[in-house]
């Protein structure tokens, strides 16, 4: 279903429990202008749909001891269909891989990798990732410092260009 047949209010629900996951539905209700019943029945509807995938703690990486978090781009010696499924497979057996995704260009995928530190990514890298079938070449990023995370979509965007296109 596009975003399109959407209306406001369903808009409003997913932008706000992307904010807040943890909020009662009759807190979101007041938040988005209906009462509590329809509420809850919209984001049954927008969970059927696939518009809200599941509900998460953000948990912070470092306060538990994962200190290092690595991207690693990774370029495969084939790209046929069912080599780069058997990578993303591979992938998601990988506990320090939290994200995988598939580039266009120079690069195959790009890997974001936490790990409690140093040496136990550097084993992962060459006992794993770089020992795996297909892969051809690995460069890592360390990341020093992250300025922003924000997770979901800009619905202010999506809004402005709604009210654009009316």
């Amino acid at each position: 279903m596009p975003a399109t047949r959407l209306d406001e209010i369903d808009r409003k629900i997913l932008a706000e429990l992307q904010a807040d996951g943890r909020m009662t539905n009759v807190e979101l209700a007041r938040r988005v202008g209906i009462s509590a019943p329809p509420c809850l029945r919209r984001v049954r509807t927008l969970e059927e749909s696939g518009y809200i995938r599941g509900y998460h703690a953000e948990v912070d990486a470092r306060e538990l001891g994962f200190e290092v978090q690595v991207y690693a781009m990774v370029g495969l010696q084939s790209q046929a269909e069912a080599d780069l499924s058997a990578f993303e497979d591979r992938c998601r057996a990988w506990s320090l891989v939290r994200e995988c995704n598939m580039l266009n260009g120079e690069v195959d995928f790009m890997l974001k990798c936490v790990a409690p530190d140093l040496s136990t990514f550097q084993r992962f890298l060459t006992e794993e990732l770089t020992a795996a079938d297909n892969v051809a070449s690995v460069k890592t990023s360390l990341v020093i410092r992250c300025a922003k995370d924000e997770p979901g979509v800009p619905f202010d965007v999506l809004e402005e260009r709604l009210s654009q296109s009316a």
